[in-house]
């Protein structure tokens, strides 16, 4: 097991979850002024879904760290990208979003090609 790898995810589904009700609550007026509700809803989704693949990574030996490296770098740009969009309403931050997108397909055929052994 990659016990830093796995501290890692775990630390990244716990901020998932916490800016989920985050999101739900203390940003709720200003998500819903924004009409920013449903991108931040997707952020913390994709966050959480991939965060939750990393901690399987992690505990399976042979693990690709290429594979965790690039879905770690779609977390952040992907969801941090609609994070900052929907705090900030800065449209541009929306071009950033297709390449973390970009970095969690090529992790998921990464995977395909190179399963973990």
């Amino acid at each position: 097991m990659n016990t830093l790898l796995f501290r890692v995810a775990a630390a990244l589904c716990f901020v998932a979850v916490a800016l989920g009700a985050f999101g739900a609550h203390a940003l709720k007026g200003t998500l819903t002024a924004n009409a920013m509700s449903d991108v931040w809803n997707k952020a913390v989704l994709y966050h959480f879904i991939h965060a939750v693949a990393l901690l399987i990574l992690a505990a399976l030996p042979g693990a690709s760290r290429a594979v965790a490296s690039l879905l770690l770098a779609g977390i952040f740009l992907f969801s941090g990208s609609l994070y900052l969009l929907a705090l900030t309403n800065i449209r541009w931050l929306g071009a950033i979003t297709p390449l973390g997108g970009l970095c969690f397909l090529a992790g998921w055929v990464s995977l395909m090609v190179w399963p973990p052994r």
